[in-house]
């Protein structure tokens, strides 16, 4: 295997999504074959489909553009080394995500969360609420990003595939390597757990 692309990839395309047809899957095989025998630029081509959802992965887990950006490209040059032991079982995006919640639940979270972001939060009109309102909900924003930071690994896992990223509980288990059982399970009980931290903020 060569060494690995440049780490400059564009973000490029959207990517394929989890629920692609037969079609588009077989030609991300046919991408990841060429990949493997070394076409640099079909693992571009995969590298441009997925690295905004890979990205969007790794900053669910760090909330730091910087240590996102960095994990991103973990991710992919962990991929670069492991394509001749893809054996097309799983979609590409399941394997890739696979990778990123592994390096991103190995990378140590930032010490102060951003605030451009929204959690669990609704869309509100910045000009129709006040400036203590304003910083309250910037707070509880925060407060959020703390206790899921805080949850065990495989909760913490389940829950930002889940909510965050909309992915069905079959799809969230072949990514974490779990039943879909044991994933409603960790999606309940982070929940569970994140209600009992922020209870104090009402």
């Amino acid at each position: 295997m060569p060494d690995a692309p440049c780490s400059t990839w564009p973000l490029g395309a959207a990517p394929i999504p989890m629920n692609a047809d037969a079609e588009a899957r077989d030609e991300e095989r046919r991408l990841v074959a060429a990949a493997a025998a070394g076409d640099r630029v079909a693992f571009d081509a995969l590298v441009t489909r997925h690295r905004r959802a890979v990205y969007q992965v790794c900053y669910r887990f760090v909330h730091d553009h910087e240590d996102a950006a960095d994990l991103t490209q973990e991710t992919f040059v962990r991929a670069w080394r492991a394509l001749d032991r893809f054996r097309g079982d799983a979609r590409v995006a399941t394997w890739l995500y696979r990778i990123a919640v592994n390096v991103s639940l190995n990378k140590k979270a930032a010490p102060g969360p951003t605030i451009e972001t929204r959690d669990f939060e609704c869309d509100v009109d910045p000009q129709a609420i006040g400036p203590s309102d304003a910083m309250l909900q910037d707070e509880r924003r925060a407060a959020v990003r703390r206790a899921v930071r805080s949850l065990p690994p495989r909760q913490r896992a389940a829950l930002v595939l889940r909510t965050y990223h909309d992915l069905s509980h079959k799809e969230v288990a072949a990514i974490v390597g779990t039943s879909v059982g044991a994933v409603k399970a960790n999606v309940f009980h982070a929940l569970a757990n994140l209600r009992k931290r922020l209870e104090p903020l009402g």
